[in-house]
């Protein structure tokens, strides 16, 4: 598995993570098996949030002495993001993972709460040591202007946003903005939301030609298509272990320039959204 740094943190981290929303709902046994074999292949990079009812639970058993080896990363719901919020919020996620310290939290969408506030709490937390760095999710360009004009260079880790094939928006101000200002870009949803191209579509039979000339799944195939910009980060959820091996494949998988012209053309950006998409 191939690594990267991760935004201006310095951290190295997999280019393959993995997410876990919705992992509480099936099978705990095959959840954590999931987990525990992505991170044998190399996808250490782990992403869970409160919000996500008992996913830091199954991750808790998950990395159970391997914490280690794991970049864990959770995050609060806006509601919580006071500065005493989100210092309790924080406390509550790492009793729930069983762990001392995450090694980036991010503040789940912007809410009502001031982000000077919410900034403040994380700075606190950093250096109380419970977390060693600290980001967004769902932030477009302006808002990561005015949370700049908070924090300051240097200080944010990453913006977690909605990126697949079907969903390219960010690639017109986010990923810019962000490559930019040496911030990484963790693209949640890479499959889309239950809406995977269908093989019968002209954008499956893209991801087919493609895969099979790879040998890869055309799984694979999209996630290296996201991860082909140095600064995208994506973690795709597995409910088994065999999904999380055919996921981790895709962390060695280079697309050619042919490749991604080929796939510019069977999934286009479409126009510049008035606002960021997010599930």
């Amino acid at each position: 598995m191939k690594h990267r740094k991760f935004g201006a943190t310095g951290h190295d981290v997999s280019v393959i993570g993995q997410g876990t929303w919705y992992i509480d709902r099936g099978d705990r046994k095959s959840a954590v098996a999931a987990l525990r074999r992505g991170l044998d292949l190399g996808m250490t990079h782990v992403d869970t949030a409160e919000m996500y009812g008992d996913a830091e639970l199954v991750i808790a058993e998950a990395i159970a002495g391997r914490r280690d080896e794991t970049y864990l990363v959770s995050k609060v719901l806006p509601s919580n993001a006071s500065r005493r919020g989100t210092i309790a919020a924080c406390e509550r996620s790492l009793t729930r993972l069983k762990t001392d310290r995450l090694d980036c939290y991010l503040l789940h969408w912007r809410g009502s709460v001031p982000l000077s506030e919410t900034v403040a709490a994380l700075e606190q937390l950093v250096s109380a040591g419970k977390i060693r760095s600290w980001g967004v999710s769902n932030f477009d360009a302006d808002d990561l202007d005015e949370l700049l004009g908070v924090a300051g260079e240097g200080k944010i880790a990453c913006n977690q946003v909605l990126y697949h094939l079907q969903e390219r928006a960010i690639e017109y101000a986010v990923i810019p903005w962000c490559a930019k200002h040496d911030v990484a870009v963790v693209a949640y949803s890479p499959f889309g939301h239950n809406d995977f191209p269908d093989s019968r579509s002209k954008g499956g039979a893209a991801l087919q030609t493609i895969a099979k000339r790879h040998g890869a799944s055309t799984r694979q195939v999209a996630l290296a298509f996201l991860a082909r910009d140095p600064h995208v980060f994506p973690i795709p959820k597995a409910g088994s272990a065999e999904h999380a091996a055919d996921n981790a494949a895709a962390g060695d998988l280079s697309l050619s320039a042919e490749d991604i012209a080929s796939l510019d053309q069977a999934f286009p950006r479409g126009p510049k959204p008035r606002s960021l998409p997010m599930l």
